[in-house]
């Protein structure tokens, strides 16, 4: 239970310092919609959707009022379509993601995650048609987002889809050129992908999940930036311990809504995400937490540790909240979604290869970052393959969701809207490597794949 003392704590969190629950997610098993016709494939997986998320926005709603703490975005995530569609009679998957978008509106879902394929060891005809799916998938649909698994700690990178992403992404980008090439914000490239993550773009429902599952996602970035302001100036020992009590609290919190939403709703809670996702509101940014950590702006020398500081702290403190954390969990580093990040990009001191290396210690990657819309297909599966090499020899999650803004070049400004925000385009490395990313194949695991 929480007690009166954790109440009031909350309160003040929510009322001072952006405390919310960024999201409840609510994953869905669609193995069972399978059938080789698509158009019964499709009603099939609409009628399942519309009928098992029927008032999850509803309970949302009366979550937030009955305990006054906001809850952003209630969200679906289903079985990889690839999978679930697997036995379609179809060579496109254009029509599954536009009723997987009218399943989503008819609901009142902010997002639905999975359209998406696995592919860390190579493609299956299902596979292949989904992602040459996804350009036109992403352009037609308003609410629907798309993820690919590109490589694994235990089976290595594939290379094939590494390369082919890179035409994908900006495929994407040049049919949404209109809206500053926004679809390629609902698209991620994964190295470890998760079965769990409640958080979009890369949210599916992994086919070791149940039938259907509630997670949720809780964020606090102003929460720890607060508490850290204060800690003053104690010492690292000091730091961390704040760091890990404030998760605690954050967490439970997210505990207490999904536990609430289960048992309203009837469907098991799955997981609490405790991830410091940030959004374009001042004080509620990770750039900021750097900057009451001691540092000028992120960028500086020591962001790396000092994300490695947050990251950890933010796991130590949520496990022991709750014992069902999971998902991601940690720091996130969007770019677009941290006006001190923005900042710290037009004053140069945040770089994409600076954002590179904190990837090795952040929770996921490179994250709604803008490069100029002429950017080589190859340069991005570059970026893609060394994402994915951090990943895959690290043992942990990474990510790309690179946006080439079609006609916008360094130093311009793209607009997404709402918790997207804004982002500076970025420069990329202009020397080629279109000759590695020809070779094709797979990148064998690493030797501490052999665990058993």
């Amino acid at each position: 239970m929480i007690s009166i003392v954790e109440a009031q704590e909350t309160n003040k969190m929510i009322r001072e310092m952006n405390l919310d629950v960024r999201t409840i997610t609510m994953g869905i098993s669609l193995l069972d919609c399978a059938h080789s016709n698509i158009d019964t494939f499709n009603r099939n997986m609409y009628d399942k959707i519309t009928r098992l998320a029927e008032n999850l926005v509803k309970t949302g709603e009366d979550l937030e009022r009955q305990f006054g703490i906001p809850i952003i975005n209630k969200r679906i995530s289903v079985t990889p379509i690839a999978i679930a569609a697997g036995g379609v009679n179809s060579e496109s998957y254009v029509s599954i993601a536009e009723t997987l978008d009218r399943a989503a509106r008819e609901v009142g879902v902010n997002f639905i995650g999975g359209f998406s394929a696995l592919v860390h060891k190579g493609f299956t005809t299902s596979d292949r048609r989904l992602i040459a799916s996804i350009p036109e998938a992403l352009a037609t649909t308003e609410r629907v987002c798309s993820s690919v698994n590109i490589g694994s700690s235990r089976s290595g990178i594939n290379m094939d889809a590494v390369k082919w992403m890179g035409s994908i992404i900006n495929q994407t980008a040049e049919l949404t050129a209109d809206r500053d090439s926004a679809g390629c914000s609902k698209l991620v490239v994964f190295c470890n992908s998760v079965e769990d993550n409640p958080f979009m773009a890369g949210a599916f429902h992994g086919v070791g999940e149940a039938e259907c599952v509630i997670n949720v996602g809780v964020s606090g970035p102003g929460v720890v930036k607060r508490a850290l302001e204060e800690a003053k100036d104690s010492d690292f020992e000091t730091l961390c311990e704040t760091i890990k009590r404030t998760a605690f609290k954050v967490t439970r919190v997210g505990q207490l809504v999904a536990q609430e939403t289960s048992k309203r709703l009837g469907i098991p809670f799955g997981i609490v995400d405790l991830s410091l996702a940030p959004t374009p509101e001042i004080g509620d940014s990770i750039a900021e937490i750097f900057q009451v950590m001691g540092l000028e702006e992120a960028g500086a020398p020591g962001t790396t540790a000092a994300l490695a500081i947050l990251n950890d702290n933010v796991k130590k403190g949520g496990v022991m909240a709750s014992s069902y954390v999971g998902g991601l969990s940690g720091a996130f580093i969007p770019v677009s979604e941290d006006h001190g990040m923005i900042e710290a990009v037009q004053k140069g001191a945040l770089t994409l290869e600076k954002l590179e290396a904190m990837t090795c210690v952040c929770s996921v990657g490179l994250d709604m970052v803008a490069i100029p819309g002429d950017t080589k297909e190859s340069t991005i599966s570059g970026i893609i393959a060394d994402e994915a090499a951090i990943g895959m020899v690290n043992n942990k999650t990474t990510a790309v969701r690179l946006i080439p803004v079609i006609g916008k070049q360094v130093g311009e400004i793209a607009e997404f809207g709402g918790l997207l925000g804004y982002a500076p385009v970025m420069p990329v490395n202009g020397f080629s490597c279109q000759s590695f990313i020809d070779r094709g194949g797979r990148i064998p695991a690493p030797i501490h794949s052999f665990k058993n």
